[in-house]
């Protein structure tokens, strides 16, 4: 079973709600407006959950201003 700190739980709890409406694209601000973390605090959480997230998967999608993130319900 894999560990997550406290704010990787808030954050995945998020994105699972996010990927029960079905394959959403996110940017870490808005993670963090609705979960009360800073976006830089989020975003530097996202690539360590993606590897280890067995809820939700979550991709590196685009980079524009900032990176979006796809996520979806765990096929696994």
């Amino acid at each position: 079973m894999t560990e997550y700190t406290e704010e990787e739980r808030r954050i995945l709890a998020y994105l699972h709600d996010s990927a029960s409406r079905g394959e959403q694209y996110v940017r870490s601000k808005t993670i963090a407006d609705a979960i009360g973390l800073t976006a830089k605090q989020v975003g530097s959480r996202l690539p360590n959950l993606a590897e280890k997230s067995e809820e939700v998967d979550i991709e590196k999608w685009g980079r524009a201003r900032s990176t979006t993130w796809r996520v979806s319900r765990s096929t696994a």
